[in-house]
């Protein structure tokens, strides 16, 4: 068939998270904004615990009264439990920050979370196309200028916009293609996770924390309850330790590691497993640029960090609104050039990087929050505050203490602008 074609102000790849926020920003700006998806919403997806600097993305989107009234489960807490089943205090995020904002958040199921951020976008002006894939960019004089699509009825369309933002999730559209994507040096595990149906949960305000259980070899469970009576159970793992003595059925490597965590064990033995066993590996990765002319990279496709500390969700929605706000002022001043977006590549990177030396530290056998918390005291409010999503923070003074007991990561050089659209 032949393709239509039409002119706006921004084409987004992907209606998830970063995409829905980026374009609920611009079309709020005024922007023609089109927002293409691939698949049909509701949808399954992973990733389901908001962490409490959640709030500030939300808010600015305007959905703290629709979560407040929704029926996710509230979640004020995080737990670490030990193999032998030890659990240390619950971390309440109201010890930190004040109670009836930042310090209450939830755990989400993906399909309804993302449709109504989608559905904000749409309220707001924004334009989404489902069941609509991108068969190509766009590329006019060195810069992406549209996107090319192909509707499930076979429907063909370009769209050229002066912008295109990629919020493609871990597929990374643009950073495949461009042989941006860096796999990190060492957070390369493998996840199994599946849903549990009447299994045990805490009480009170407990019952919506998140529990990170460990096994051997410093891997871990995630205990996530959700509404419904539903519990997200996942094993985070080297890929080696998980296929030990042959095994590669997902659930077989799941069944397996229940028996390793004391605590797991015991909330599992009642319920039900429901539905199938989910697999994926090699899942931190990175891109080498933000943005080369007209392409801006948001969200997951970006980058992705290793989930222990579920700090995805949480980068995704500030990413894509700081990409719409970038944007907007972009096309306000009539630039779209590489150093327009030099200060969102930095600041994106600045919280990755610190989350990511947080989590190198996790995985370090040697290392405990509780030792280093013993000799600085004062340590404590700068490692909830990381863990809780305040990553745009300096904080130097905490990686020196860190490296006192385990080493730190060099912050890798990626993430800045590329002046040409293709350039190594």
């Amino acid at each position: 068939m032949p393709a239509d074609t039409e002119s706006l102000d921004a084409v987004i790849i992907g209606a998830g998270p970063a995409g829905s926020a980026a374009a609920t920003i611009l079309a709020e700006h005024g922007r023609r904004v089109l927002v293409i998806e691939r698949e049909q919403f509701p949808r399954y997806h992973i990733g389901e615990s908001l962490i409490p600097f959640s709030y500030h993305p939300l808010e600015r989107l305007g959905l703290i009264p629709r979560l407040a009234a929704s029926a996710f489960q509230k979640k004020y807490s995080v737990v670490f439990v030990q193999p032998n089943g030890q659990a240390s205090q619950p971390f309440y995020f109201f010890n930190r920050y004040d109670r009836d904002t930042v310090a209450q958040t939830w755990q989400v199921v993906r399909a309804e979370f993302d449709l109504m951020l989608m559905e904000n976008a749409r309220a707001k002006g924004a334009r989404v196309l489902e069941q609509t894939t991108v068969t190509g960019l766009v590329r006019e004089g060195g810069r992406v200028a549209g996107v090319r699509t192909r509707h499930a009825n076979g429907t063909e369309g370009t769209f050229l916009a002066p912008v295109t933002l990629d919020c493609t999730g871990k597929e990374a559209l643009s950073a495949v293609g461009q042989g941006w994507r860096v796999k990190d040096p060492f957070l390369n595990k493998v996840a199994v996770w599946t849903y549990y149906r009447g299994s045990r949960r805490e009480t009170g305000i407990d019952e919506g924390q998140t529990t990170v259980a460990f096994v051997p070899d410093k891997g871990w469970f995630w205990h996530i309850p959700l509404h419904d009576d539903r519990v997200s159970v996942g094993v985070v793992a080297e890929g080696k330790y998980l296929s030990r003595g042959g095994v590669r059925d997902a659930g077989a490597m799941f069944r397996r590691e229940i028996s390793q965590n004391a605590w797991v064990a015991d909330h599992l033995s009642m319920g039900e497993q429901t539905g199938p066993y989910y697999l994926t590996s090699e899942f931190s990765f990175h891109a080498r640029h933000c943005y080369s002319p007209g392409l801006l990279l948001a969200g997951d496709a970006f980058c992705f960090l290793d989930p222990v500390f579920s700090s995805g969700l949480m980068l995704a929605l500030k990413s894509g609104v700081m990409a719409g706000d970038a944007v907007h002022a972009a096309l306000e001043a009539g630039d779209l050039s590489p150093a327009r977006f030099v200060e969102y590549g930095r600041d994106l990177r600045t919280g990755i990087e610190n989350m990511r030396k947080l989590v190198y530290a996790f995985y370090n056998p040697e290392f405990s929050f509780k030792d280093v918390i013993e000799k600085f005291p004062d340590a404590a409010g700068e490692i909830t505050d990381c863990l809780s999503g305040d990553v745009g923070k300096d904080f130097t003074r905490l990686w020196e203490r860190v490296s006192q007991f385990v080493p730190l990561p060099e912050c890798l050089p990626l993430g800045a602008p590329l002046a040409e659209v293709g350039a190594p």
